[in-house]
């Protein structure tokens, strides 16, 4: 079988080193593109649409996510970036730069006519002794101790926009994870149980903890209702305080004015049966789910609800209810005559406070709270709330990462310098092709050290043969310590990370590579 390039023809053999060559190149240029983004001195992108919305940020998963691509084997590289965002929630630019690394020594060994399956085995090789090699610098931690856990998100945190609060932001992450883990079940974190919400206005150091629940929307000022309730009896409700439509846009015509009476005698009579069984149970907090069809509440309703004390939130949206019920402990009520006593929730005090951009609710001392806690995110403009909302998330998810594997492993480039060395090593003992390989590979992780201290405005081949130098002495501690643009022990400056972040970035950098290097012929369909 022959393809027609132009003026140029080629057969079987010539056109896979050709799609090779070009799928190589496309992840490549991903990966170049992203890698100024890496450590805590990485430069930051700013993304813009073409609807004009603007995104400032050095997270990597972020910047693959909004930019657009369309090479198959270039998206592959973005898939991987959200493989693990999803697998560490952290290291999402440093396994799109390891991949890059291993690409470009993939394609030195491919030069060398090495054939791609050996290449691919003796990676598998590597990845798998790398693994082992992690383990052994590991450092075991109990979840006690709050404190490594807050080094490891001050690690994480350094790297983002809003590095300079990471004092703050990182202890409260830590105290989140730990309110919502149950101890029987440490490993199994989920972190939709913390809610995440964002309020402009203040500076991101207002940012705090709420053990209870916060609404980004105030209370319903309709009729003059209550804006603090103590002792709050809240009350969830999936049905319309309004009255009923006509299935179709009709509009009805009424000349007689008794007939204009009737009907608005029978919408209040409607209204109050709705409002009678809440009213009863002793509810003073209702919460409206939001709904599509028509109206969630009138002001008849309200202005009833007002006179009542009883404090109102209309537009509560679906996605949310589960969480509220789950926080409350009040049960959704989908018709009016099932609202009873017992589907109420209870709090000390639910109260309303305005910010910069409207009214948030924050309701607080909830009786039998469930594993549930919010955190209200400010910020003076939407740039900087959106960063420090993913810096957090980061954040949570390097807790979680924690709690699935309780190891630490010193940061600052001084784990893959670790695993380069030694990986060296075991090549030289294996020998033939596959140690050819191997080698290759352990050169591919020096791009980790490189690129930090390129980053970092120090001379990146000086710093890497002096972290060369001080590991081959034993001192497995060893990083590039940005701050003082020095090679430090970085256990003792306490950067640390959790091991699952750099095992997982190794696994699945080498799985897409290999996947890559497999690939020998695109083929279109309809």
């Amino acid at each position: 079988m022959s393809a027609t390039s132009g003026n140029r023809s080629f057969s079987g053999r010539s056109k896979n080193k050709d799609v090779r060559h070009s799928n190589i190149i496309a992840a490549k240029a991903v990966a170049d593109m992203i890698r100024t983004s890496l450590g805590p001195r990485g430069m930051d992108k700013m993304i813009t649409s073409s609807t004009g919305k603007v995104v400032i940020t050095n997270d990597g998963a972020t910047i693959l996510q909004k930019i657009e691509v369309i090479h198959p084997a270039a998206k592959m590289l973005v898939d991987l970036s959200k493989a693990q965002d999803v697998e560490a929630g952290d290291g999402t630019t440093t396994v799109v730069v390891i991949a890059g690394a291993l690409l470009t020594a993939s394609m030195e060994l491919l030069k060398k006519g090495i054939h791609p399956s050996t290449i691919s085995e003796a990676f598998l090789i590597a990845q798998k002794e790398a693994t082992e090699i992690l383990k052994t610098i590991a450092i075991p931690i109990e979840i006690t101790n709050r404190q490594a856990l807050i080094d490891a998100a001050i690690t994480s945190l350094n790297s983002k926009v809003v590095s300079s609060h990471s004092p703050l932001l990182a202890p409260l992450a830590v105290d989140a994870v730990l309110r919502i883990m149950d101890p029987t079940k440490e490993s199994m974190v989920d972190l939709d149980d913390i809610r995440v919400v964002k309020k402009l206005g203040g500076t991101v150091e207002n940012t705090a903890l709420v053990d209870g629940i916060v609404f980004d929307k105030g209370v319903s000022h309709a009729a003059g209702g209550p804006t603090r309730i103590d002792k709050a009896k809240v009350g969830l409700i999936q049905f319309c305080l309004s009255p009923p439509k006509t299935n179709m846009d009709n509009s009805v015509v009424v000349n007689d004015y008794e007939q204009v009476d009737r009907i608005l005698k029978e919408e209040r009579k409607y209204i109050m049966g709705l409002l009678k069984p809440i009213v009863k149970s002793g509810c003073n907090m209702l919460l409206i789910q939001k709904s599509i069809l028509r109206n969630a509440t009138n002001d008849l309703a309200l202005s009833i609800l007002a006179k009542r004390k009883i404090m109102v939130i209309k537009d509560v949206e679906r996605t949310d209810v589960e969480f509220i019920a789950n926080t409350l402990g009040c049960t959704p009520v989908a018709d009016a005559d099932a609202f009873t006593k017992d589907k109420l929730g209870y709090a000390e005090l639910a109260e309303e406070s305005s910010t910069a951009s409207g009214s948030v609710v924050k309701v607080t001392g909830v009786k039998n709270q469930g594993r549930t806690v919010s955190i209200l995110v400010r910020g003076s403009n939407r740039l900087v709330i959106d960063e420090a909302h993913r810096s957090v998330h980061d954040a949570l998810c390097v807790i979680r990462s924690l709690l699935k594997l309780k190891y630490l492993i010193p940061g600052g480039a001084a784990p893959e310098t670790e695993v380069s060395l030694r990986l060296a090593k075991y090549a030289d003992k294996l020998g033939g092709m596959t140690g050819y390989c191997i080698r290759e590979y352990s050169r591919s992780l020096e791009v980790i050290p490189y690129t930090l201290s390129e980053n970092a405005g120090l001379n990146p081949i000086a710093i890497v043969t002096e972290l060369r130098n001080r590991h081959a002495k034993g001192e497995y501690n060893c990083g590039i310590n940005v701050r003082k643009s020095c090679i430090s022990d970085i256990r003792e400056e306490r950067v640390l990370q959790p091991l699952l972040v750099t095992t997982s970035a190794i696994n699945l950098a080498t799985e897409c590579i290999r996947m890559i290097l497999k690939i020998d012929d695109i083929v279109a369909v309809r």
